[in-house]
């Protein structure tokens, strides 16, 4: 296996702005998808645009709104109907149970019963890390809608993906500290759950401005605007290069985590 990484974002928008797609992005390894970060409404549907028959990586979820969640449904009817095996969706703990509740407390996820939602997938719940292809990703809670009720998720030297969230530059700071690439929510007008143009220029240096690139925005307009304020900004179907990761390994004989170069 290589080790060529580079992220594609399948939409950018936020929850009103359908046009550009619900906010997602798939982790390639060697050109092929690796990991798809959220599923919302828009999201197996623009998988299929770009990537065609290839099959559906595991999901990581980052947070429980519908705009990063609604594909799921889609999902468990096209798992449970046509795949011979479970698929792999990674989920904070913490968020479990809501999720749960969500999506899968009803008896009857099928119209004419005889099947549980949970028949569909492989649940792997995450605390601060889960392996995938050998590579060991990070998870840490964010600024958004309540106390880990949201959450980011990197991979050490190629990237952090922050998910919905206000800024965070003390967790930048601890999770992006050997140059990844860090991809961040802004819209050019913020909230009390995200950031705005603004909140990114005031609480970032510039050294960590210099490497985001920023999603989740409000309107092909904005993201013109945020462009001409100096940003680098992710439009559906753009792919992004990352630096080569450090690797997750397991020490042999324990379960000691440490990374090599």
């Amino acid at each position: 296996m290589g080790n060529r990484l580079a992220l594609r974002f399948l939409g950018v928008g936020n929850a009103k702005a359908s046009e550009l797609g619900s906010a997602c992005a798939v982790l390639e390894l060697d050109d092929q998808p690796a990991l798809m970060i959220d599923c919302g409404p828009r999201s197996l549907d623009d998988y299929a645009a770009q990537y065609g028959e290839t099959p559906l990586p595991p999901i990581v979820l980052t947070h429980l709104h519908l705009d990063h969640i609604g594909g799921l449904e889609a999902l468990f009817y096209r798992v449970f109907f046509s795949q011979k095996t479970l698929h792999k969706l990674y989920v904070p703990a913490t968020l479990i149970s809501a999720l749960h509740d969500k999506l899968a407390a009803s008896p009857c996820v099928l119209s004419e019963g005889g099947a549980n939602y949970w028949d569909a997938f492989q649940l792997i719940p995450v605390g601060d890390h889960f392996w995938l292809n050998n590579l060991l990703f990070e998870v840490f809670t964010v600024r958004h809608s309540g106390y880990r009720n949201a959450y980011g998720v990197g991979l050490r030297g190629a990237f952090v993906y922050t998910g919905d969230t206000r800024p965070i530059p003390e967790l930048i700071t601890h999770f992006a500290n050997a140059d990844e690439t860090i991809f961040h929510d802004c819209a050019l007008g913020g909230s009390p759950a995200h950031t705005g143009l603004d909140d990114l220029l005031r609480e970032y240096d510039a050294p960590s401005l210099n490497r985001m690139v920023v999603y989740h925005y409000e309107s092909a307009a904005a993201a013109v605007a945020l462009e001409q304020a100096g940003l680098r900004v992710a439009r559906p179907g753009q792919l992004f290069a990352l630096k080569a990761a450090r690797m997750g390994v397991r020490e042999a004989g324990g379960a000691t985590l440490s990374r090599v170069g």
